[in-house]
């Protein structure tokens, strides 16, 4: 089955990457959603019971799919089903799976259009629309997203205050940023231009049904 693939990727943790997934779930009906969670054998120093997956890690990828198995009231995962996703599907790999779960986790997709939420698949696979997600006033790049920037075909800039605009502190970082040919190069969109973002993701869907 042709299906649309649109990744939602972010310079950094808390950038609003989850929100975005969950404004496009609400606008885009019957569309499935892939969550990619990269793991380690070790502490991650964090709250155990908040974001570590160790316990979860297997010598193969890990991919839970279906309400039974991802839906977890506030977690990311929990947010895609009330967001109105069709299916969700939780990929859960170390650096070295990260290829092969995604690979997996496609072949599970049933609808014609999945949003995938992640940085490292990006180094794998081609995705028909990528937005890369930036918080304003914030200056923090994960490498992941250093290494999948070229790939972006658009950046989301999400502001808390819902009044979305290029702030000093996200021009400050542009200067700044190593790739700044290519960001230049790619359309912003904020909450005030959603739509257009939307209509942008429904025309590609529209041509990957075509096909």
């Amino acid at each position: 089955m042709n299906h649309a693939t649109v990744a939602i990727s972010g310079f950094s943790s808390e950038v609003g990457k989850t929100s975005l997934m969950c404004e496009l779930l609400r606008a885009l009906p019957g569309w499935e959603a892939i969550k990619m969670t990269r793991g380690h054998y070790r502490s991650c120093g964090k709250d155990p019971h908040a974001c570590c997956v160790s316990h979860l890690l297997s010598d193969e990828p890990v991919i839970r799919s279906g309400r039974a198995q991802t839906y977890t009231r506030g977690k990311d995962t929990g947010r895609y089903w009330d967001a109105g996703a069709s299916n969700v599907h939780w990929v859960i790999v170390t650096d070295n799976q990260v290829e092969k779960g995604i690979k997996l986790a496609f072949d599970r997709v049933q609808a014609t259009g999945v949003l995938i939420e992640g940085n490292s698949f990006l180094n794998f696979i081609d995705v028909d629309f990528a937005i890369m997600v930036a918080r304003a006033g914030s200056s923090k790049v994960k490498t992941s997203a250093r290494r999948v920037l070229s790939k972006s075909t658009a950046l989301y800039l999400f502001n808390d205050n819902k009044t979305l605009s290029l702030p000093d502190g996200f021009v400050l970082w542009h200067k700044n940023f190593a790739d700044k040919n290519h960001i230049n190069n790619l359309p912003v969109y904020t909450r005030d231009t959603l739509s257009q973002l939307i209509s942008r993701v429904r025309a590609i869907h529209s041509t990957s049904e075509k096909q």
